[in-house]
């Protein structure tokens, strides 16, 4: 797993099986690292790692979760969710991480079409309707209840191979809830990580891998198990800060992580930030997001931009690009060439564009495999008669191949005829060190159309005027790109990638989905 093309080795094995033989290699030596909010730790080598797991999959067991069915998990970032994710694998069964914090009805919805066997969650779970299931109670187990594992064998279990393996919940681009299922085994050949994708984007083996973001997420749950099952020492968060985040990289001698552009802001703005020692990383992922250019160029002057790479994609796994820091310094914008894929931009009318233009972009993996997920709850993603497939992402190819994404034809705000990108209007708030987030939306208008309006998510305890931050984006933006109404909020809605849906914004202030 972890390869674009999507490509399973004749030599691959599980996951569990991978635990077991790491455990018996070097049973001492630190697996996973939980860094608690307060800077504490908690630690579980290799041996711990592999016989609690056996335990909790033995307790699923008696639970009823059996080989082929689906285990949810809704609980916050902890070792128990990586065990429990283990543990799941270790008896065949397909793991579904959703966020502990979802609201009932999405969390309700994503229930009724994942239709599990086992929830692992401090939830009270719906009453679905049974038409819905054919499942006559729902068993739950809570965070305290995976205590009772402790009395239960830690001795291995039976090898099998998750076939699907992993999960991920959506709201889609609509609201309605939706799950992206990766359907190939869950398996792998040990260093398929590092030939893959992993390799062309810094990570080697031997490094410490730091995971900051939220297990629900499908960049930190996959890229924290893919480090484990490459016997990498994986350093988990419990929840992001900043502060703490950057103590951990020198702490550990982190040498890959994965971040978001929003921690790399908020990490970006920590006082002291360039006298922490990070001589240790080989490479910084960031995805999920643009990335605004000064926060990139920073993280580049602290590490050296040959360390900092981008990947631009989808959950779908349909394709990828990548571009290292020294490259984007000579193409700022761009996401980088394709990775084990082609890229095909097309018009409305289905032509393919040349280069230059903007259109909807379609991948095709190099290896003519289908692309390695399948959707419930919505139907397949727009594929071409020759296998390009499209997730609705805009955006125009130079004539080297770099992509250059633009926002989703959905997003696009045309006022007053003239088209505003929101990313780059966004790209521009960031800067304000008063703002921590904020989401640029158009709102219906007699006048004008569409309205540029921003939604602001500001620094804790503070509250820009309106007019400030109208003057400070007049200053870098043409005038009709430059919002003509703000609005400060306290939080935003995220999907599984971290990125904030928009949608569902638009629909609360309009009453209609932005589909």
């Amino acid at each position: 797993m972890g390869d674009v093309e999507g490509a399973i080795s004749p030599d691959a094995i599980s996951y569990g099986r991978r635990l077991g033989d790491l455990a018996r290699e070097r049973p001492d030596a630190p697996a996973l690292v939980f860094a608690r909010r307060d800077g504490t730790e908690r630690r579980y080598t290799w041996r711990e790692l592999d016989r609690a797991s056996n335990r909790l999959a033995r307790l699923f067991a008696a639970h009823g979760l059996r080989e082929g069915d689906w285990l949810v998990i809704g609980l916050y970032n902890c070792p128990e969710h990586t065990l429990a994710t283990l543990a799941g694998w270790k008896l065949g069964a397909c793991v579904l991480p959703l966020s502990a914090r979802l609201p009932p009805a999405e969390r309700d919805g994503l229930l009724a079409l994942a239709d599990p066997a086992l929830v692992v969650a401090d939830w009270d779970l719906p009453d679905l309707n049974r038409a819905e299931s054919n499942r006559e109670d729902r068993p739950r187990l809570g965070l305290a209840d995976l205590e009772a594992a402790e009395a239960l064998d830690a001795g291995p279990l039976p090898d099998r191979i998750s076939h699907p393996g992993k999960a991920v919940g959506s709201g889609g681009s609509t609201g309605r809830p939706k799950i992206i299922i990766d359907p190939r085994p869950w398996a792998a050949e040990p260093g398929d990580t590092f030939r893959g994708l992993g390799g062309r984007v810094g990570m080697r083996e031997g490094q410490n891998v730091f995971v900051p973001g939220p297990l629900y997420h499908n960049a930190p749950y996959c890229w924290s198990h893919w480090a484990l099952f490459e016997g990498s020492t994986v350093v988990l968060m419990e929840r992001f800060n900043a502060a703490l985040a950057l103590d951990l990289l020198e702490r550990h001698r982190i040498g890959w992580t994965t971040l978001v552009p929003t921690m790399m802001l908020r990490m970006a703005r920590v006082e002291g930030i360039e006298k922490h020692d990070y001589s240790a990383l080989e490479g910084l992922m960031h995805t999920a997001a643009p990335c605004p250019p000064w926060v990139k160029r920073r993280w580049m002057d602290l590490v050296g931009p040959e360390k900092v790479f981008e990947a631009f994609g989808a959950t779908e796994a349909i394709g990828a690009t990548i571009i290292r820091g020294d490259e984007w310094l000579a193409r700022e914008g761009s996401v980088g060439r394709p990775a084990g894929c082609e890229i095909r931009v097309l018009g409305e009318d289905g032509r393919e564009l040349p280069s230059g233009e903007v259109g909807e972009l379609h991948f095709r993996l190099a290896s003519r495999e289908p692309p390695a997920y399948e959707y419930r709850g919505s139907p397949p993603a727009p594929t071409t008669p020759d296998g390009f497939v499209t997730v609705g992402d805009l955006g125009w190819v130079d004539a080297e191949g770099y992509l250059f994404p633009a926002d989703r034809r959905t997003d696009l705000i045309i006022s007053g005829g003239a088209n505003v990108y929101p990313q780059e209007v966004e790209a521009v708030f960031t800067e304000h060190p008063d703002v921590r987030d904020v989401a640029v939306i158009g709102l219906p208008d007699d006048e004008w159309g569409k309205r540029v309006h921003a939604v602001i998510l500001p620094v804790d305890g503070t509250s820009p005027p309106a007019a400030e931050l109208e003057d400070f984006c007049r200053a870098r933006l043409v005038s009709y790109k430059v919002p003509k109404s703000f609005e400060l909020v306290a939080a935003f809605p995220r999907d599984e990638s971290g990125k904030i849906r928009r949608s569902a914004i638009v629909a609360e202030h309009t009453g209609s989905r932005n589909d």
